[in-house]
């Protein structure tokens, strides 16, 4: 390995905790958002309120795209009004989010050039190509949806999948094995991890959608305020059905790209590997949420349980099974 590839390869990692550090801030920033949101409705249930003179300003609550949004409203001198979306906390997280990732699509870059190949080769660059995608997508997705209520859940995910990564995972730049030398590489896996990143935004709203449950079910006066600027527990559910049904598509294509790429590899599309035989249980359990959704009617708490058990699968499977188990595909835990 070459200085510059050396360079590279560092020049990547401290992208990489910059990245952290700045993510950490959204993560403060989007807590401090819902603890806002809480004491905006706190005050409105108490009747408390800013006075509405000409230059006050006071919270109202709109819906946008099945989302309760709370907004702050500036009353002009002459009667009108400005209205400026979400909270400051809520911006400032998005804001930071972005520039978080502009930094870690830095450092995945770096780590391609230094590697002289797609930075996804090992369990390190995995997780730093994973972690990044879940961030896109998270961010890609408001603009069908408004679900910035989730940064709190997908910053937090990723500091904390990012954290492992480079503590745990990482290694020094170094060339694929032959069985990764493949076009499939950069199909195959891409894919699957895109298919992640549209299951840990389902995750996230799987649990909104059991904490939305429980608070609409149970006297939670006081508690959990801000569910309250949150869509119901009803279109919660239908916004993980589909964006779970998204990587759904995704994963059965990773399945079966798999499945080609182990025959030119290993002169069989199916061994019953350890690797494999997960994506298949993720695969059947995802198929079972949608198929038990579809056609027996399961919808609410019991559906979102189903989600999470697909997504608690998802992350045995690129952690546990990739460390732990030997295999073909053992390589991939490097």
């Amino acid at each position: 390995m070459n200085d510059m590839t050396t360079n590279l390869a560092t020049y990547s990692v401290v992208l990489t905790y910059s990245a952290m550090a700045v993510y950490v801030i959204a993560f403060i920033a989007f807590a401090l958002d819902v603890a806002k949101r809480s004491g905006n409705v706190a005050a409105a249930a108490d009747g408390a309120g800013a006075p509405q003179a000409s230059t006050a300003e006071r919270t109202v609550a709109t819906v946008q795209g099945g989302t309760v949004v709370l907004e702050k409203v500036s009353q002009s001198s002459d009667g009108g009004s400005v209205r400026r979306g979400g909270t400051r906390f809520e911006r400032v997280g998005m804001a930071m989010t972005i520039l978080a990732l502009v930094l870690h699509v830095g450092s995945i870059v770096l780590r391609g050039i230094a590697a002289d190949r797609v930075p996804w080769g090992n369990m390190f660059e995995f997780s730093l190509t994973g972690t990044g995608l879940i961030i896109l997508i998270f961010l890609l997705v408001q603009l069908w949806q408004n679900l910035k209520f989730l940064g709190v859940f997908i910053t937090g995910l990723t500091i904390i999948l990012l954290g492992i990564a480079t503590v745990n995972y990482w290694v020094p730049v170094v060339p694929l094995q032959p069985a990764l030398q493949s076009y499939w590489l950069v199909i195959h896996v891409f894919v699957a991890i895109a298919g992640t990143g549209f299951f840990a935004l389902g995750a996230g709203l799987a649990v909104s959608q059991l904490v939305q449950t429980y608070r609409q079910g149970r006297s939670t006066s006081g508690k959990l305020r801000f569910m309250e600027t949150l869509p119901d527990a009803d279109r919660l559910e239908v916004l993980t059905y589909r964006v779970i049904l998204v990587g759904f598509v995704l994963w059965t294509f990773t399945l079966i790209a798999g499945a080609i790429w182990a025959e030119r590899a290993w002169g069989r599309y199916w061994g019953w590997d350890t690797k494999e035989v997960w994506t298949f249980i993720i695969w059947v359990v995802y198929a079972g949420y949608i198929h038990a959704r579809a056609t027996r009617g399961w919808r609410g708490a019991r559906s979102s349980w189903l989600a999470l058990i697909g997504f608690a699968a998802v992350m045995f499977n690129f952690s546990v099974v990739n460390v732990f188990f030997k295999g073909l595909h053992s390589y991939s835990g490097l």
